[in-house]
């Protein structure tokens, strides 16, 4: 799957879902339930106990399911994650190393940034979409919507505190792409091992997120 292919899978499907779990068993579970749910796009965070080999295992049991690295926060994680089959990279923050990696072996990358600073040079480095993290903490849609006042081309995924509620909103604000933890993956339903929970609410923000560029595009 080229970089392009990547790009183009994410911001189809409009939601990365993002596994921040206790254990590698958790991990998988989440990580087939969304699959299950109709979202074949995640990203599992470095966080995770042996994230690697949980990688490794996704790709080899879920062909289908596209796996990016969340966390990376050096060059040499996001070696490590390539390696294991990590299909694009993504940072709470803005580290130049990870950028210039991706660049230089053609990687997907999703920086995060907060300011307006950050969102330019994100751009500059040709990030495929720019993570704005913690949105709901520093305005939420608001935010978004002033930031694409100055950047109208800049790719962005709102992320932190996206739920139900607001996912409409954010779209509307000009996010392309909604970044959802907890609001799609309840640690509850981990612990249940409840996978229709989780496909619930995939279904649902999968809805928000059709029912919004249908809005749009009338």
């Amino acid at each position: 799957m080229t970089r392009g292919d990547v790009h183009a899978r994410i911001l189809q499907t409009g939601v990365v879902p993002a596994i921040r779990t206790v254990s590698a068993e958790d991990a998988l579970f989440a990580a087939g339930a969304v699959f299950e749910g109709g979202i074949h796009v995640i990203e599992l965070t470095m966080t995770v106990p042996g994230a690697h080999e949980v990688l490794v295992e996704l790709r080899r049991t879920h062909p289908k399911l596209m796996v990016g690295a969340g966390t990376v926060l050096d060059a040499g994680t996001a070696a490590k994650c390539v390696d294991a089959g990590a299909a694009f990279l993504s940072s709470p923050g803005l580290e130049p190393s990870v950028l210039a990696f991706a660049a230089e072996n053609n990687v997907a990358v999703i920086p995060g940034a907060l300011t307006p600073s950050e969102v330019m040079m994100a751009m500059k480095a040709g990030a495929d979409f720019i993570k704005v993290f913690p949105c709901s903490a520093v305005g939420g849609p608001g935010y978004i919507r002033a930031l694409k006042a100055p950047f109208p081309n800049a790719p962005l995924m709102a992320s932190g505190g996206v739920n139900q509620v607001t996912a409409r909103d954010y779209l509307s604000a000009g996010a392309l792409v909604l970044g959802i933890r907890g609001e799609l993956i309840p640690h509850q339903a981990i612990e249940r091992r409840n996978a229709e929970w989780i496909h619930e609410l995939a279904g649902r923000f999968m809805n928000i997120v059709k029912q919004s560029r249908a809005q749009r595009e009338d």
